[in-house]
């Protein structure tokens, strides 16, 4: 994430960075992000985890809220472990209020949206 312009990084620069533990352990990347159009704010960033070069690769949003960027590490520093990661609710095809509610619960913050 070198290429910033102060405080602001562009999108695409966050696709792929890596995301650490409080321990500094490597819990998996950044994917994509998804973002409120109404709003604009970030709402997910879509981690990878698992897998080999890319094949057998689990995605799974985390609240944009539970990151942090170190720029020690270069990369984002959570709370979260992947195990609650892994066991967070489980997203249908969709991003309905019901399921973005019960995962701001199960993470114990508040929802970007409030």
């Amino acid at each position: 994430m070198n290429d910033t312009v102060g405080t602001l990084v562009s999108s695409a620069n966050v696709n792929g960075t890596a995301v650490y533990g409080r321990d500094g352990s490597h819990i998996g990347t950044i994917d994509h992000l998804m973002i409120d159009k109404l709003s604009g704010k970030v709402a997910y960033a879509v981690m990878g985890f698992g897998g080999f070069l890319g094949l057998g690769e689990e995605h799974l949003p985390v609240p944009w809220h539970t990151l942090r960027y170190d720029t020690t590490l270069s990369g984002f520093v959570t709370d979260l472990t992947e195990q609650q990661v892994t066991g967070a609710p489980v997203r249908s095809e969709g991003w309905d209020r019901d399921w973005e509610t019960r995962t701001y619960e199960y993470y114990g913050i508040p929802p970007y949206w409030v």
